[in-house]
């Protein structure tokens, strides 16, 4: 008998020489099993190929990861993209039906940067395709010739809503500051998400599910990145650990 939760963590599809991959950046690994205290079990973008009920009742957990690839515009009803823009639509295939069924399953869910954008799109909210290109928003992107160590390193700071679940988080802090790796945000706020951040340009940076029966958040920067040494990203990761396994031992309860 597992002593430890599972947690399923959403794949990229890419290509890999010819063959076609399903990949996971090693740091959202490494924050599952090191901070949150699980498994990590590696889900791959086949969409109806496994079904989503299979799928929750395998796991106690689903982490939505970054991507470098962007949600396809029709998802939420948006224009057209930019020529080379990357797409996926294999996983957009799997994590969209896969996140509305775990939260109203219970299920709990951490979304980080296009699993933002991924809960946003499945409660109806819309998206900015470049956010730099919106006239009064600032640049939220990278700068790709920058090393890792400077990519990563928090550039902005948000404020946090007052009685919200990541102000509880951070110790009751006002704002935190946090690193920043997108192009694409929130425009339209999904109905039944409650804001939890703000960034001073009046992004919405962090969000979280009203109602939700378990853990259910997203965030729009990157805490699995040096995880261990920010307070705040240690502190969700542990939360969503926790909500892991008490779903773990109530389902494990219900078999008996």
């Amino acid at each position: 008998m597992r002593n430890k939760p599972l947690i399923g963590i959403t794949a990229d599809r890419t290509t890999t020489g010819h063959h076609p991959s399903h990949v996971v950046g090693e740091k959202y690994i490494a924050a599952i099993v090191d901070e949150s205290q699980a498994l990590a079990l590696l889900l791959p973008a086949l969409g109806e190929r496994q079904s989503t009920e299979d799928v929750l009742a395998s796991v106690d957990g689903l982490f939505f990861t970054g991507s470098y690839s962007n949600l396809e515009p029709h998802r939420y009803g948006g224009k057209p993209c930019a020529p080379d823009t990357l797409h996926d639509a294999a996983r957009d295939a799997t994590t969209l039906p896969l996140m509305r069924a775990a939260i109203a399953a219970g299920v709990p869910v951490l979304a980080v940067c296009r699993g933002l954008q991924e809960m946003n799109v499945v409660f109806g909210g819309t998206l900015h395709q470049s956010v730099h290109a919106v006239a009064g928003f600032s640049d939220h992107r990278e700068n790709k010739l920058e090393s890792l160590e400077l990519q990563y390193a928090p550039s902005h700071t948000v404020t946090l809503t007052q009685g919200g679940l990541l102000q509880c988080l951070a110790g009751g802090a006002k704002e935190v500051r946090v690193n920043s790796l997108h192009d694409q945000g929130i425009e339209q706020l999904g109905m039944g998400l409650v804001v939890e951040a703000i960034a001073p340009d009046g992004l919405i940076e962090a969000v979280s599910v009203s109602g939700a029966r378990a853990f259910a958040l997203g965030v729009q920067w990157h805490p699995e990145w040096k995880h261990a040494s920010d307070l705040l990203s240690t502190a969700i990761f542990r939360a969503f650990g926790n909500a892991c396994r008490e779903r773990m031992r109530a389902e494990r309860e219900n078999r008996l």
